[in-house]
């Protein structure tokens, strides 16, 4: 299995955490569509969690789409702590996460030490002018309309 879409299944912060629990053992994983799943700022940190975690035992996970889960600033800040140190994953997609000035703040750090990231989607979220400012735009491809 290569590609999990558990798009729209309303798993909250439960099945967050029990999906980041198979993560750390999955090794062939490379891509997971978590979309509109309510995860919720809880359901973001256990998927950081995980992911600091696992980076140690999984380094297949590619691509993951948290767009639509509701994460807020206080998610996006622990999804970044966790990309800080991830060296695998090249998308993220955070769109439709109600991020904010803060939140996109937090992701435009991650940029400065993660050079595996290409893709950040941050579009349908409160970015505004300042929070688009923050973003440091080298080789990433960032989408944030």
């Amino acid at each position: 299995l290569t590609n999990l879409d558990l798009s729209y299944n309303n798993i909250g912060v439960d099945g967050a955490r029990e999906i980041a629990n198979s993560l750390k053992v999955n090794t062939t994983l490379t891509n997971i569509n978590l979309y509109g799943n309510e995860i919720g700022v809880d359901g973001a940190r256990e998927i950081a969690n995980a992911k600091l975690v696992m980076l140690k035992v999984n380094t297949t996970l590619t691509n993951i789409d948290l767009s639509g889960n509701k994460i807020g600033d206080d998610g996006a800040r622990e999804i970044a702590n966790a990309l800080k140190v991830n060296t695998t994953l090249t998308n993220i997609n955070l769109s439709g996460n109600e991020l904010g000035y803060i939140g996109v703040q937090e992701i435009a750090n991650v940029l400065k030490v993660n050079t595996s990231l290409t893709t950040i989607n941050l579009s349908d979220n409160f970015i505004r002018v300042d929070g688009a400012m923050q973003m440091p735009f080298r080789q990433h491809h960032i989408n944030q309309y």
